[in-house]
This record gives C-alpha cells, sequence and structure tokens, in this order.
C-alpha cells in the first residue's frame, strides 16, 4: 500500500504542512460531491495548487483516501465514546447512529471513503480495531439498561448506517432528509419497551422513489466544483 510522501521523522515546513491542509480540505469537498471517482487533478484545481504539489504529499489517489480514511474514522470512534457519555444509554446510541448517518448523508466522499474506501486490508483492519469496541460499548451499555434488544452485535451497526445511506443517496436531490424516516423505522425496531411508535419524516412521493430505482442504474451527474475560496 502506498503512503504519502512524508519523511515520518522531520516536520513539514509551514508552507508545505498548509499546502497539505488545504489539499485534505479540497479533497473531502471534491470527493463529498463527487464520491471517490474523482481524481487527483480534481482535488489540485479545487486547492487552487498545480497537481505536481498534490503529487509530491500523495503519490495517487489511494493514499489520499487512506489519509481521509485515517481522518473519518478517528472522527466516527470520537462520536461513539461522546454517545457513551450520555446519561441515558438509549439517547446515547440514537445520538450516534443520527450524527455518524448524518455526516455521509451530507458527504458523499465520506461515505465512500468509510464503506467503500480503497484502503488496504491491513488499514482497514486497524480501523477496525478502534471502531467496534467504542460501538460495542455503547451496544452492550443499552443492552445492559434494558433498552436494546438483546440480538443484536455491534456488527449490525454499519449494516444499519449502509442501508440508512443508501437511501440518502437515491433521495439526497429531492428529499435529503428522506433517511431520518427510515432511521426512526429502524430505532423502534431496535427498542425494547416502547410505548408507541416514533414520529416520522414526511413519507417519499412517487417521484422520490422513482428517481431512487433509476439511481441504481444510472451514475450520479458530476457538477464542475470551482478552486477553494472562488465565490
Amino acid at each position: 500500500m502506498f503512503s504519502e510522501i512524508v519523511d515520518p521523522l522531520r516536520p513539514l515546513r509551514a508552507d508545505a504542512a498548509r499546502n497539505r491542509q488545504r489539499i485534505m480540505e479540497a479533497a473531502r469537498e471534491v470527493f463529498a460531491q463527487r464520491g471517490l471517482d474523482a481524481t487527483l487533478d480534481d482535488v489540485a484545481h479545487h486547492a487552487g495548487v498545480g497537481v505536481g504539489t498534490v503529487y509530491r504529499r500523495f503519490p495517487n489517489k489511494n493514499a489520499l483516501v487512506d489519509a481521509l480514511f485515517e481522518t473519518a474514522i478517528t472522527d466516527m470512534v470520537d462520536l461513539a465514546i461522546e454517545a457513551v457519555t450520555f446519561n441515558d444509554s438509549w439517547e446515547g446510541l440514537v445520538w450516534f447512529l443520527e450524527r455518524a448517518s448524518e455526516r455521509q448523508a451530507e458527504d458523499r466522499g465520506l461515505k465512500d471513503v468509510i464503506m467503500h474506501g480503497m484502503c488496504g486490508s491491513e488499514r482497514v483492519g486497524e480501523a477496525r480495531s478502534r471502531i467496534v469496541p467504542a460501538v460495542t460499548a455503547l451496544v452492550e451499555r443499552a443492552q445492559r439498561d434494558g433498552k436494546l434488544r438483546g440480538d443484536i452485535v455491534a456488527a449490525d451497526i454499519p449494516i444499519i448506517e449502509l442501508m440508512v445511506n443508501s437511501v440518502a443517496s437515491y433521495s439526497a436531490a429531492l428529499a435529503p432528509d428522506l433517511w431520518r424516516r427510515y432511521l426512526s423505522i429502524i430505532l423502534d425496531g431496535l427498542a425494547v419497551g416502547v410505548s408507541e411508535p416514533s414520529m416520522l419524516a414526511a413519507a417519499p412521493t412517487n417521484e422520490i422513489v422513482e428517481v431512487a430505482l433509476r439511481s441504481q442504474q444510472l451514475p450520479a451527474p458530476i457538477r464542475p466544483i470551482p478552486p477553494l475560496g472562488a465565490p
């Protein structure tokens, strides 16, 4: 697996560090709109730097995606750790699922990086070793409190996120918050001792259903993305 071309024992010069940060920010924005189909040339244009500058920091797109993957996993772990601090274990689990789904719904690239990233098995294994304990703590705490059904396992959580974010992907143009409706339905199925069903967001229209079905067959349109700081 390729890695970023940086001597780990030598800190980056100030200008190099700024360029790296600019490239990372540009990559997040480009991938948020286009997903991982975007190229390093696209990232360089959006960052307002020469493509050579990008290649000096990241020899290929895999290396850049690896860096973003590490940041994304850290963010997810931080969310799970914060959720464990909630006094109510069920509220903490719900908050985590809502925030994780919200971030991925708003950022196509983040979803691609987490769910379909190009990282090698070693990097994925390292990420799993970090996030699984955090999510497991959330699940087991809610189960001990009798608020989450006992047959749920930590491995169910990323599958639930994948389902919810599939809805977000297909309905983004017409109903960007539709995913919340289906997360509510799923949460009702996970909860123990719920007295009445949750209030649901608006139901999908026939048009949304048709667009969602078509989206499974047609690639998303690619839109031009202006450089960072452009009006």
